[in-house]
């Protein structure tokens, strides 16, 4: 259950701002109520969902300094890892890596499936340092950050511009030339900060703002 939601509202099915109903979630997916509370509450631990008493369970805004935290996380443990980089890859890794981007530059790929490969892809340099089993504790704590890319990889031909970003990084690391596999991994990772105003002028009800109060559930469904 608690991952059928947080997919949901990853994948934005479950817009930032959009009311949740325990009964509603509960009769879609043919379970209690006792089971959505409870993944509600560790949604809400995430960041994810907002609890308001006498007001009910909201899906979170993207909050811009969660997703610079997670960001700072994410590039600090990627970056690290370059540094533990083994004299010789692990041949099954480099193998999956090479049809991973392969799989990227596909002409027409979705965003769910571009998505998915962008997160196989990170992984999978985190593996060939020997590290691959931190990527779940970095995934757990980059909810908004993901939310904001999804946003970013809407815009015409993003997908392309990554997958070639990606190819730049793998080659320089298969190359052995790590200084430009972390000036080429640096830079990818901070490219939202060059986007996050512009998403969020473009679409500014989707973002958390200081001056937003407690939302108000109406017909609709949205803060207000």
């Amino acid at each position: 259950m608690y991952e059928v939601l947080r997919r949901q509202i990853i994948a934005l099915d479950l817009k930032p701002g959009s009311a949740l109903s325990e009964n509603e979630i509960a009769a879609s997916l043919g379970v209690s109520r006792t089971p959505v509370r409870e993944s509600l509450i560790i949604l809400s631990e995430e960041g994810l969902v907002q609890i308001f008493p006498k007001v009910g369970s909201f899906v979170s805004r993207i909050d811009p300094a969660k997703v610079a935290d997670a960001q700072f996380l994410r590039e600090a443990v990627e970056l690290a890892s370059l540094s533990d980089l083994p004299p010789e890859f692990d041949p099954e890794v480099v193998r999956r890596l090479s049809a991973n981007l392969e799989q990227q530059h596909e002409k027409g790929i979705e965003l769910e499936t571009f998505f998915r490969l962008d997160e196989e892809f990170h992984q999978g340099l985190l593996a060939l340092a020997g590290h691959g089993s931190v990527w779940p504790i970095v995934a757990a704590a980059k909810g908004h950050l993901d939310r904001a890319r999804k946003l970013e990889l809407m815009d015409a031909h993003a997908t392309l511009k990554y997958a070639d970003e990606h190819s730049e990084i793998f080659e320089a690391v298969a190359g052995g030339d790590l200084d430009a596999a972390r000036v080429h991994l640096r830079a990818h990772l901070r490219d939202i900060f060059e986007h996050i105003e512009r998403l969020r002028k473009r679409s500014p009800e989707l973002f958390s703002s200081s001056t937003r109060g407690v939302p108000v559930r109406r017909s609709v469904a949205v803060w207000e």
